[in-house]
């Protein structure tokens, strides 16, 4: 247990660095982790080299910690569907379809070309990396929208509604041209549906008649429900991540009014669990690699935001939306991380692309996790659409400046 516990100390201590730099360089603190994991994996391994504690001194592939990892995209993931009112879905569907779509099919189509008429891949690794960058992190988007305070308003919550159709097309895609239909697949999806379709109705009256007690029984069932459904998913050859945005999304109606308990649940996410995932994340992105192939890295990159800028600016326009928050929209769809990474691991796992490609299109995945927002949040950040106490704190900081 003392490696354990020596490894923890050495991941919360990159957390809390990580925080400290999103405060001092006032950046999201996704982005800062993300930037810690890349370096820390570095200059430690280049440091101490593998063998303590087992692999690698971050010990990335340590079963706990990619427990935790994957625990934490799914909260993550859970909390951005709760934010996503239905209400304002219904009233921004049309918006939210068409960013959400055009997002999708214009990097999906635009990076497979390039891949396969620039690069050279084969047919089936071309696709592979179209879907792989066709995403947006709903992971990053809404760390940004809620350390930003967008996430309570029409615009943040509009946003995280065409992340949602933007990566639900991401997964068909996926799952139509690579994944088998099997029979555990459609076992999966029958279990998903009633359990969809059962949760907005017993939860209420569970919470109800039990809830309300030191013993946090309302956090216990939620994860009972994410971990069943998640272990579910993986069992169908899925992921996890994938029925819990459907289930944040479908209970915004009962946790989502309930502050307490999504601040307490945000607790236990941001707090502890979401920075093994940005890390993690981060650690693997070899910078030696990436050096040695830095063009196509560029070019996968260049791609993504090209293509998305292509896509979804043109729709912001179409429904008149101001021109800076055309631009933060389009560069916060331009993310990508969570799917993205999924994606590219199953190619590499089903030896659709190499591991030369897959480290391409990681690295591209993870450059547009964080040169995107970073881009956004310096110079097109709308700030009045800021809840008031964010907005005040933005101008102290000008003019401090």
């Amino acid at each position: 247990m003392t490696s354990v516990y020596a490894l923890a100390a050495l991941w919360v201590g990159l957390a809390l660095l990580a925080t400290l730099l999103s405060i001092w360089l006032r950046i999201a603190t996704a982005m800062s982790e993300i930037v810690v994991g890349t370096v820390a994996q570095l200059l430690i391994g280049a440091a101490f080299g593998t063998g303590l504690f087992g692999a690698t001194v971050l010990g990335t592939d340590q079963g706990w910690l990619t427990f935790l990892s994957s625990i934490g995209a799914v909260m993550l993931t859970f909390l951005a569907g709760v934010e996503l009112d239905p209400e304002a879905l219904r009233k921004n569907g049309k918006e939210a379809f068409g960013i959400g779509l055009i997002g999708f099919f214009a990097p999906f189509l635009g990076c497979a070309a390039v891949a396969r008429w620039w690069l050279g891949w084969s047919a089936d690794a071309s696709w592979l990396t179209g879907i792989a960058l066709s995403t947006t992190s709903v992971a990053v988007v809404y760390a940004v929208m809620l350390e930003l305070g967008l996430n309570r308003t029409q615009y943040g919550k509009g946003i995280l509604a065409a992340c949602f159709i933007n990566d639900l097309a991401t997964v068909l895609a996926l799952g139509m041209m690579f994944a088998p239909f099997t029979w555990k697949t459609l076992i999966f999806v029958l279990v998903s549906i009633v359990s969809f379709a059962v949760l907005p109705w017993i939860t209420p009256r569970f919470f109800r008649r039990f809830g309300n007690r030191p013993s946090e029984l309302e956090t216990k069932f939620l994860l009972l429900m994410l971990f069943g459904l998640g272990a579910l998913a993986l069992w169908a050859g899925s992921e996890p991540v994938l029925p819990a945005y459907v289930v944040g999304m479908i209970l915004a109606g009962t946790v989502g009014k309930d502050h307490a308990l999504v601040r307490r649940l945000r607790t236990l996410t941001l707090g502890f669990l979401t920075p093994f995932y940005f890390i993690r994340a981060g650690s693997f992105v070899s910078v030696p690699a990436l050096a040695s192939g830095f063009g196509i890295f560029l070019a996968l990159l260049g791609a993504k935001m090209l293509a998305k800028f292509a896509g979804v600016y043109p729709m912001t326009q179409a429904f008149r939306s101001p021109r800076r928050e055309a631009m933060y929209t389009t560069l916060l769809m331009s993310t990508g991380l969570t799917f993205g990474s999924i994606s590219a691991l199953y190619g590499f796992n089903h030896q659709i692309i190499d591991q030369a490609q897959y480290s391409y299109i990681i690295a591209a995945v993870i450059g547009s996790a964080v040169i995107p927002t970073l881009i956004a949040n310096a110079f097109f950040l709308p700030h009045h659409l800021l809840p008031r106490d964010e907005a005040d704190a933005a101008v102290a900081e000008g003019a401090a400046e």
